[in-house]
């Protein structure tokens, strides 16, 4: 949202139709980021297979080699997302196995068999927390490899920005498995909070951005409208949007929201300047009652 805005701000050509549609162009791009990060996890253990077939194919293998088995890969945690047709079409159409070449996912596995938590894994008997555990394990050594990272950021350009949210959305996908593979499809992510709260809130600050201008004015005091830093006033439009025609979201929780948006996107002394100016619009908008909050402890 935060990027179909600053587009907008940018070039006065680009019409609100086309915000939308970069905003929605963005939702598919964190789904198909999550949907990769799955694909990566499942082509990872399937070296399991490989690396068991090599073992026992040994003139002499070890007591260890005649243990080994691919349960990495054969466990019901993975087997629930190989199974999941859908979701393998999905993969194909996405064209997804063109971003993962053979060799990168081979060296990602031979990296997690190198670890103790894997040697472990392999040689017990266990259950179903164990498999989910062993899957976690090797997708966070995966969050921590550089050729990973580097391979996110050359397909996707909105890794940096998305990284948190869909390594917590695989995660919770893992631990749900195998009872729930589809969960997949829930993905895009959160409807509600993505799609439907989102096209809401650009739509809104698109069409009253003079409105909301003629409210952020006057506050800034001695500053001129037209020095603040663009980003800053996309954030404070967006927050001030929160406040006036979001009744579910705590006016406390918009502001800190905001403050932590500014950290990441904007100079360094943009957080002080954010927190500043929607102090005391918030302060100012509930005093004229024009913020109007519903549910409890939703006032303050």
């Amino acid at each position: 949202m935060l990027q179909s805005l600053f587009m907008m701000g940018r070039d006065p050509e680009v019409s609100p139709e086309e915000a939308v549609t970069s905003y929605r162009n963005s939702l598919d791009s964190s789904q198909s980021l999550y949907l990769f990060n799955l694909f990566n996890i499942i082509k990872t253990a399937e070296f399991a297979l490989e690396d068991t077939e090599r073992k026992r194919a040994k003139y002499l293998p070890s007591d260890e080699d005649k243990k080994f088995t691919a349960k990495l890969y054969e466990n019901e945690v993975i087997q629930a997302l190989v199974r999941e047709t859908h979701l393998q079409e999905v993969f194909e159409e996405k064209g997804l196995s063109d971003l993962l070449e053979e060799d990168t996912a081979r060296n990602y596995y031979k990296t997690f068999a190198k670890t103790d938590e894997y040697k472990k894994y392999v040689q017990n008997e266990d259950g179903l927390e164990s498999h989910r555990e062993a899957v976690l394990s090797m997708y966070r050594l995966l969050v921590k490899s550089e050729i990973f990272e580097e391979n996110m950021e050359d397909h996707f350009p909105t890794w940096e920005d998305d990284r948190s949210l869909i390594i917590g959305a695989v995660k919770k996908t893992v631990k749900a498995l195998p009872q729930t593979p589809e969960l997949y499809r829930t993905f895009r992510p959160d409807y509600e909070a993505a799609v439907e709260f989102g096209e809401a809130m650009l739509s809104q600050v698109i069409e009253d951005h003079k409105g909301l201008e003629g409210i952020i004015a006057p506050a800034l005091e001695n500053w001129d409208i037209e020095r603040v830093a663009n980003i800053d006033m996309i954030l404070l439009k967006m927050a001030l949007c929160e406040f006036l025609h979001f009744s579910s979201i705590p006016t406390k929780v918009t502001l800190n929201e905001y403050v932590e948006i500014s950290k990441m996107y904007s100079t360094d002394k943009s957080k002080d300047f954010i927190n500043g100016i929607l102090d005391k619009l918030m302060k100012q908008l509930k005093e004229e009652g024009k913020i109007q909050k519903s549910g409890r402890g939703l006032q303050d």
